[in-house]
């Protein structure tokens, strides 16, 4: 975050103020550091507006001369045009029949870098880049190169980007109005290591490269040539081209990116390392600077977890509500009686005219969807990657394998089947979030239903999965179109069983649990056993501290 007041508000009101942006988390698992030697990398795409559904594009031919429509990922509006490839690649979801795959979180940065006359906005880019790359280099090659000959028109972005061997994390910002391309540099995650970005950029300094060597295979950092010159043009930054950090010059961290965004990060790494409570302050807000205003106390930019990461840890990664710690969310008032992890918008409110604040956990209401990208390179690519994808809220939704090479979507998840305002019964989106905001009502007695069943089905999704592998493997081998057949008819069957799962969910949590009861059948009687728990003796104790004797019964001796 910006400190000067007029950026930072400006930053604020785009990322948690308006709902309009997306506010997301992307955890980057490398090849060494996951439990079967895979990739992984995670995308929460948060909005208030945005709709869950499964994107599927594949794979094209174009006659030569073709150009391509450009429409803002956000809001839909015509950018312009770009010319289009002889061929591009299937994509489900974040990653691409090569196992390429891409997520990303806005940071904003310094508001009067966004160059309005851009036609690349950060999700076109993410998704024109999938069509045309086979590496996760190629895909930063591309992408870069995309911004410098058409513009950036977003704010700035953090991305991360995986092939089956490399994960890199990539910061890039728009040069303003008048100046067309981007500043950007990108990292490679080192072996072994695990990094993660929520809406605060996080690279800060780095190896400058005077030249791009995109064949160099040891080359682990690439920038674009004048992402110092341009800091100094500017008056960002006037120190020693060594000294030069990225965030702290073109997104330095302030209250808004430690509290709500750095958090995220450190509830994902305390998870799994031993001493990452000695950043608490830092992610509470209290940063602290040296001369040249950089933050002195900030978190690592990546670290080596104390043991291996599976595919269901970073389910539980997104599914967090700082569980554990000071921050949690089910400890507060806020929580309610029924001790619900979430805090209705706005993000920010005053009292007496002294701001104030809710948490922001990685897991959040107003999902639109995720994915979890696994990138395997023992496999042939098609069978090899798999884009866990899910819609709604993390902590009560299920991620259903979708494989990399697969021809179709399930009808539930897939694009036009309803819309923000357009409600349908046979939409995953609609059927998910019927059940989590009937749970957010009584959440410590109706969650735990709902993440019972949860675990049932993504247990077996993951079990299943090496046999999965080996039967579509050999089908490939012999038969490439039966062996993408097979691949395309399990992922379409799980995720449309998986929404009539959760159907049968809704009915019986409704009728168990509507009204403040719990209702249960009591043998063959027509009538249930009712219980009414009502709100529990420690909320009871707070409405008498608060209410004294206002509700006190008259006439009861000793009451």
């Amino acid at each position: 975050m910006i400190m000067k007041k007029t950026i930072f508000s400006l930053l604020f009101l785009s990322l948690f103020g308006l709902g309009v942006s997306f506010a997301c988390t992307s955890y980057l698992i490398t090849k060494g550091a996951s439990a079967d030697g895979s990739t992984m990398i995670s995308d929460a795409a948060d909005s208030h507006v945005l709709y869950g559904e499964l994107y599927f594009w594949p794979a094209a031919d174009y006659p030569a001369g073709s150009m391509l429509d450009v429409y803002e990922w956000d809001t839909g509006e015509y950018l312009g045009k770009i010319k289009q490839v002889k061929h591009t690649y299937s994509v489900v979801g974040f990653m691409n029949e090569f196992q390429v795959s891409l997520a990303e979180t806005t940071y904003g940065g310094r508001g009067e870098l966004r160059d309005t006359t851009g036609i690349i906005d950060y999700g076109s880019l993410m998704f024109i880049a999938l069509q045309r790359s086979k590496t996760a280099r190629e895909a930063i090659k591309v992408m870069t190169d995309l911004v410098a000959e058409y513009g950036y028109y977003s704010s700035g972005e953090s991305f991360s980007i995986a092939d089956p061997n490399e994960v890199w994390i990539m910061e890039l910002i728009g040069k303003g109005p008048g100046n067309k391309g981007a500043v950007w540099v990108a990292r490679l995650v080192p072996d072994g290591y695990i990094c993660a970005h929520a809406n605060q950029a996080r690279i800060t300094t780095f190896e400058f490269q005077k030249e791009n060597k995109w064949d160099d295979p040891e080359r682990t950092v690439y920038n674009s040539p004048d992402v110092i010159s341009f800091a100094k043009e500017k008056g960002y930054f006037k120190g020693k081209d060594k000294d030069f950090s990225f965030s702290d010059t073109y997104a330095p961290v302030g209250f808004g990116g430690a509290r709500f965004c750095e958090a995220r990060v450190w509830a994902m790494f305390r998870q799994v390392k031993e001493g990452m409570d000695q950043y608490l302050d830092y992610v509470k807000g209290h940063i602290k600077y040296d001369d040249n205003h950089y933050a002195t106390n900030r978190m690592p930019l990546w670290i080596k977890p104390d043991r291996k990461i599976s595919v269901k840890d970073v389910m539980l990664f997104t599914r967090n509500h700082f569980e554990g710690t000071e921050l949690d969310m089910t400890k507060d008032m806020g929580a309610g009686p029924f001790k619900c992890p979430y805090r209705w918008r706005p993000l920010t409110w005053k009292v007496d005219d002294v701001s104030y604040c809710n948490e922001r956990a990685a897991a959040t209401q107003q999902t639109g969807f995720q994915c979890i990208t696994q990138a395997r390179s023992w496999l042939p690519n098609p069978i090899g990657g798999i884009c866990w994808f899910s819609v709604d809220d993390a902590s009560s939704t299920v991620y259903v394998p979708m494989y990399c090479g697969i021809t179709e979507v399930p009808e539930s998840y897939a694009r036009g089947n309803g819309k923000m305002m357009e409600f349908t019964r046979n939409a995953a989106f609609w059927v998910f979030n019927e059940v989590s905001n009937f749970a957010y009502t009584r959440y410590n007695v109706v969650h735990p239903e709902i993440e019972k069943v949860q675990q049932e089905l993504e247990g077996k999704f993951i079990a299943f999965t090496p046999a999965i592998d080996k039967a579509a493997e050999e089908l490939y081998k012999t038969d490439k179109d039966l062996g993408l057949q097979f691949i395309t008819e399990y992922s379409v069957k799980q995720g449309n069983n998986t929404v009539d799962r959760w159907k049968e969910l809704y009915k019986y949590l409704f009728t168990k649990y509507m009204d403040g009861n719990i209702k249960t059948k009591d043998g063959d009687k027509q009538n249930p056993i009712v219980k009414q728990p009502g709100y529990g003796e420690e909320w009871y104790k707070r409405i008498v501290n608060e209410t004294g004797d206002h509700f006190k019964v008259i006439g009861e001796e000793g009451h």
